[in-house]
């Protein structure tokens, strides 16, 4: 029969033992790691003006079914997308992935100066002033990447700048399956 003493003693190493597997479980996590809910789920519907300024064209979500591209969220105030940028433009020189940018709570003209100091690797880029649609998106800052598939479904977001690591070992991989 278990004594009270025995309970008394045993609990608390329980408890302890419990703890120590949380703690051996969060430490094995990367930091840098930020879930998205949204990956395996359909893109925010959206229809939004391209950055070239007011009465410009818009693209919608759907405009960009049938094909797998990748939308990088970025900003001319924002110092990790310096360090980013160079990667974007080399990787769409290639021209093996779609790149479209989200314009993140900035102003028309200085992202558009911004583009032109330092190179336009988008089809097009997106505006998003106010920063609604990056946060149907789930954006926590800028720099984030977010890959799309042919049915308008996100399968992969990176968060914090793209290297050409990622986009080697992480991005392509997963374009050349969902192109099949």
């Amino acid at each position: 029969m278990i004594t009270r003493r025995w309970v008394r003693m045993a609990l608390p190493l329980a408890v302890f033992v419990a703890l120590a597997a949380l703690l051996a479980m969060g430490l094995g996590r990367d930091p840098r790691e930020l879930p998205s809910p949204l990956v395996g789920r359909p893109a925010p519907a959206f229809r939004v003006p391209v950055l070239v300024g007011a009465g410009g064209p818009q693209i919608a979500r759907d405009d960009l079914r049938g094909e797998v591209w990748l939308l990088n969220v970025w900003a001319s105030w924002c110092a990790a997308c310096r360090i980013e940028h160079p990667v974007l433009v080399d990787f769409a020189r290639d021209g093996a992935l779609p790149v479209y940018g989200l314009n993140y709570k900035d102003t028309t003209p200085e992202a558009l100066r911004w583009l032109a100091a330092h190179g336009d690797p988008y089809r097009a880029s997106l505006s998003d002033p106010d920063g609604r649609l990056g946060m149907e998106f789930g954006v926590y800052g800028v720099p984030e990447t977010f890959l799309i598939d042919q049915q308008g479904v996100i399968r992969f977001k990176h968060v914090g700048p793209l290297t050409p690591a990622v986009l080697q070992d992480e991005v392509m991989p997963l374009v050349r399956r969902l192109r099949g």
